[in-house]
Formats: structure tokens, sequence, C-alpha cells
């Protein structure tokens, strides 16, 4: 299966857009370790030729691979951890020629895990291979209660970092990740930047639980909020308007900014959440997204504005009369250039319930 998906991966235009890394969750080692090595063993059945095979296939179709592990005891479904083998599984990683680390927590002691975790970050480095770190011990710490986490700790040690509950195939499970992340946002925003970012968990788009409004509100939001996006999908059998989606151009260069400032919540108006994020790309413009977090048994909903009102321009060239310039609108998914408009024209944005409008604001370019 994880052959076949990577050829997928490669082969079917996910690669040309960024997604690189085929990455195996939980369940895939031996019930136990190497009695002589203490190395993890690749469970024999599953992955007949051993991980540094499958590896070097991955990397042979331009990918990259990564694997789970787990900083307790055992995994979240019961096989070895990495407690007292930090050293061991590092190592065994970098032998295995792997590219991203996901670091689960259970079964672990909460009391030790950040330090932990940054001792495994510090094995990982002394091998000498570039290895992407996740993190996944805040989304075990009660940091929602109000208990302490040291964020700083957190940014130095990992390049990314599980910030809330697992992720569900279901409209509720989505719209109650959106809505802690809403609650918490003066805290995780300013932690994130290049090299460093918050996880909100996987995409869901092309199960079951998602319409495609639905689908289009998670990648879209997660491109704003400059969180990983990671497909938990079979790509042999994805449905053609979801791949669309998941491939919109503009959308992706949103999520890949190089500014990597993720998006803020300015207001909600009419029940309209109004996200914006600041740009490098699109003539150093920003990504407007509105969002609409009702119910799919709601109504579409249209709100009129202006982009002074959303705070554009902000710091646009600054010799010239900035309320004078116009900036083109343009539809995030689809590409369509809509409309061209000054700061203070108004226009209309209709949306979906349980739906998302996404605009890219880009200033036109002047003699």
């Amino acid at each position: 299966m994880i052959v076949r998906q990577a050829k997928h991966l490669a082969a079917d235009g996910w690669l040309a857009k960024g997604y690189e890394y085929i990455i195996i969750d939980d369940c895939w080692p031996s019930k136990y370790r190497d009695p002589s090595t203490k190395k993890l063993i690749p469970d024999p059945k599953r992955f007949p030729h051993g991980l540094k095979w499958l590896s070097d296939f991955v990397h042979s179709l331009g990918l990259k691979f990564g694997i789970y592990l787990d900083f307790g005891s055992k995994t979240c479904a019961g096989y070895p951890g990495s407690m007292d083998f930090l050293k061991v599984d590092a190592d065994t990683m970098a032998e295995w020629s792997v590219d991203f680390i996901k670091m689960d927590g259970c079964n672990s002691d909460l009391k030790i895990q950040a330090d932990g975790y940054a001792e495994f970050g510090r094995y990982l480095n002394a091998t000498k291979r570039p290895i992407v770190y996740g993190c996944s011990y805040p989304l075990f710490q009660r940091w929602t209660k109000g208990e302490y986490l040291n964020w700083t700790q957190l940014a130095e040690n990992c390049n990314l970092w599980r910030l809330l509950d697992d992720i569900q195939d279901s409209w509720v499970s989505l719209q109650t990740i959106m809505r802690k992340y809403e609650i918490h946002r003066e805290t995780v925003i300013p932690v994130a930047g290049p090299g460093h970012w918050n996880d909100l968990d996987m995409l869901l788009g092309g199960n079951f639980g998602l319409s495609l409004d639905e689908t289009r509100v998670q990648f879209g939001m997660w491109a704003m909020h400059a969180t990983p996006l990671i497909l938990s999908v079979d790509l042999a059998n994805i449905p053609a308007n979801v791949k669309e989606v998941l491939l919109a151009d503009f959308v992706i260069r949103v999520s890949q900014d190089k500014m990597g400032s993720p998006a803020d919540m300015l207001e909600s108006i009419e029940g309209i959440q109004v996200w914006k994020r600041r740009l490098v790309d699109f003539n150093g413009g920003w990504a407007l997204a509105f969002l609409h977090l009702s119910d799919s048994t709601g109504y579409p909903k249209m709100i009129v504005l202006t982009l002074r009102e959303v705070g554009i321009p902000e710091g646009v060239d600054q010799g010239e009369d900035k309320q004078d310039r116009s900036f083109k609108l343009l539809d995030a998914f689809s590409g369509t250039d809509l409309i061209t408009v000054t700061p203070t024209e108004s226009f209309e944005v209709r949306v979906n319930p349980s739906g998302i409008v996404m605009l890219i604001v880009q200033p036109t370019q002047t003699s």
C-alpha cells in the first residue's frame, strides 16, 4: 500500500505542487525490539524488505520518507516506544535515511516530555542528517486550561507541533479544532514562523465525513494558518473534485508563502469570520478568508465591505497616496480574477453555510 501511494504521490500531480513526504504512522514495528541491538524492527509481514529498502524506493521517486515514533514506553497502539532508547532510535532513523519524524506522546510522563523531546532532538542533530522533527507533546499538556507550556523551548527544538486533539473525519471535529484555535490564537500565532509551525493535524478531504465545501474550509484555513498540509486519503481513489481543491495553486502558494506569517482573525461580520494573512507573494499582497462556521443546514450569507475596513493597504509604497492604489481580488480556489477595487470601493462576498470564500488581494503594478 505504501509503495502504491508513493507512486501516486509522485506521478499524479501532487509532488509537482509540493506534496513531497510519504509518512508512515503507528503500527509499523514488530512487538519487540532486537534483543541484542535494541533497535526497532519493522513488522516482517507488512514490510518484508525492511524500511531502509522502502526509504530508498521513496527517494528514487523524488519523494521524502517519514515515520512515526512515540516518546513513551509504548506507542498509542501498543508497539514499542522510544523511552530509554532515544539515541538508539535517532541513530536508526538516520541509518534508514528518514526525512521526517512524528514523535507521539502516549504512555509517557507529562512532566518530562518537554525536556525529553528536546533530548531526542539533540540526538537527531548529532546524526548530521536533516530530519524534520514533529512533536506531539503539546496536545498532551493542559495548556488550553491555563497550565504552563514553554513555547520558546518548543519552537527551539521542534519544526512543528500538534496543538490540539486528533482530528476525526467529521465537520463537528473540524469545527471544534478551528474554534479552539480561534480562542487561543493570541497564544499560538506568535510562536509560529519559518522552521517552526503549529500543526492542526491531517487534511480529511477525500474520505467520508466532509462535504466539498467543508473540504475547502479545512484546506483554505490550514493555508491561512500556515499549518502543514498533510494528506490522509487513498490517492488511488480520491474524487476528482476533491483533488482539484487540494491542488489549488493559489491556496498552496498562500500556505507556502515565504513570509511564514499565520493569519489573524480581524472580526466577525454578521456571523462570518474574517481572517487576514500578509504575503510576500502576489506583489506583496494579502490573503483574506471569509469563514461561515455554521452547520450545513443554514443558508448563505452576503456581506458588503471595503479593503479599508480590513486594514488594506498597510504600509504599501509609503511614498505615495496609498488610498489611490488599486488591488486585484482573485479567487484563491479557482484562480479567477474577480474585480479590481480601490481601498474605499465596496465589494460583496457570498459565503455558503459551512463554507469559505478565500481571496487574494494583489496590489496592481505601478509605473
